[in-house]
Formats: C-alpha cells, sequence, structure tokens
C-alpha cells in the first residue's frame, strides 16, 4: 500500500494588480479600510502609503473579488477624497512581495 503525498498549495501568484490611489486618502483610514474589504473579499496583498501622499495597493490573483476591491477603491472611506485609482498588470518581482496569506497594512 502506497501513500501518496499530500498536495500542496501554491502560494505564488502568476497574475496580479497594481494600484495607485490619489486625492486626499492618506490620514482618512484608507488603508485600514481597504484591509477590511480585501479581508471580506478573501483576497491576498497588501496597502501602503506612498511618500507623495497616495496610496499603493498590490492584489494578487484576478476576478470578481479584484474588481470588487477596485471598484471600492474609487470611494474609499467616508472621509476620502479620491481623486484618480491607476491600475496595471503587477510585474513578477512585485507578485513576489504577496504575504503567504491574507492582506496586510505596510509602512
Amino acid at each position: 500500500m502506497s501513500i501518496e503525498p499530500a498536495p500542496t498549495f501554491s502560494t505564488e501568484f502568476t497574475s496580479g494588480t497594481f494600484a495607485r490611489i490619489t486625492g486626499r486618502v492618506q490620514g482618512v483610514n484608507y488603508r485600514r479600510s481597504a484591509k477590511r474589504q480585501a479581508d471580506e473579499l478573501g483576497l491576498i496583498g497588501w496597502v501602503r502609503n506612498a511618500d507623495d501622499g497616495a496610496v499603493e495597493m498590490l492584489i494578487g490573483g484576478a476576478g470578481p473579488a479584484v474588481d470588487s476591491l477596485l471598484s471600492w477603491c474609487r470611494s474609499g472611506p467616508s472621509k476620502a477624497e479620491v481623486s484618480q485609482v491607476e491600475t496595471r498588470e503587477a510585474t513578477e518581482e512585485e507578485l513576489k512581495t504577496l504575504p503567504e496569506s491574507g492582506f496586510e497594512v505596510r509602512r
């Protein structure tokens, strides 16, 4: 009787989305609210403040959950004033920075 090894789950993503959100988005609870939204959608990734006042976000995967988070980004939490949400496909190097699980607020 042979025992098959258990399948392993790979957390390496082959696709992802990088988003840059501009406007009045720092100091208004944007990152924490984005994490809450991402957690509710079961997404993996991170969000951080950029030095120029923007917020940057990396989301692993594709599909309706990602689209839903990006749609939320266009308005953000109640005190945010979003001017623009720019998105592009994440690079291989960026995908390597994704956490193994969950969505993180980074500094």
